[in-house]
């Protein structure tokens, strides 16, 4: 029975968690977006550059990851628009404090937009499904956002850069050594980080109440 109560109680607190971002103002919502853009910008700041490939290990996708199931279904997407929007106009928030359109048209301009995909998709599902709150499931969720969304449309914006800058397409295999291998073993790593967290969540949530 004390089993019981415990479960019922961490489910009650995985639904309450989130409950509040649905009675905030419209205005709350954009200034906490915004406010998720900005960190954003600053895990883009931490960066690795390889030098076989113009497209460095950066923090990014970590905050993505969280923000998508934190905001929700538009506000997750929000946020990182606003982040690839503001960027794209001049705000320095880009990857070595750089702005402009210029970055989107560059090779990593790509994983970028997918940012926005990829928190649209984790946001809608949270959402809609409150089982996926889970470890396991939000786990395969993310590890699709982030393979699927991000990785296949930064391997598509890069093979175009890389086609107008050396007029040539890289083969299949090279494409995937400079835009995807190097980055399998990191971002495996902020993906279970960014699911542990969003799933410990409601646990800290219910210890706190008591």
């Amino acid at each position: 029975m004390y089993k019981t109560v415990i479960a019922n109680d961490y489910l009650k607190s995985r639904y309450s968690l989130f409950k509040w971002r649905y009675s905030l103002s419209t205005v709350n919502k954009i200034v906490l977006a915004f406010g998720i853009a900005a960190v954003t910008g600053l895990a883009a700041q931490i960066k690795v550059p390889l030098p076989w490939t113009p497209v460095p290990i950066t923090a990014q996708t970590f905050i993505v990851l969280i923000a998508a199931v934190l905001l929700g279904k538009w506000w997750g997407g929000v946020s990182q628009l606003i982040y690839v929007g503001m960027g794209a106009i001049g705000i320095p928030w880009f990857n070595g404090w750089s702005g402009g359109y210029i970055v989107l048209t560059g090779p990593t301009g790509g994983y970028l937009c997918g940012f926005i995909l990829a928190a649209l998709f984790l946001g809608h599902l949270t959402d809609k499904y409150i089982k996926v709150r889970k470890f396991f499931p939000i786990l395969g969720l993310m590890f699709f956002a982030n393979f699927v969304l991000i990785h296949i449309s930064g391997l598509l914006q890069l093979s175009l850069w890389f086609y107008i800058v050396k007029g040539t397409m890289p083969n299949l295999w090279n494409l995937l050594l400079m835009g995807t291998v190097p980055f399998i073993a990191g971002d495996i790593t902020k993906i279970v980080a960014a699911a542990a967290l969003t799933t410990t969540l409601p646990g800290l949530w219910l210890r706190t109440k008591n």
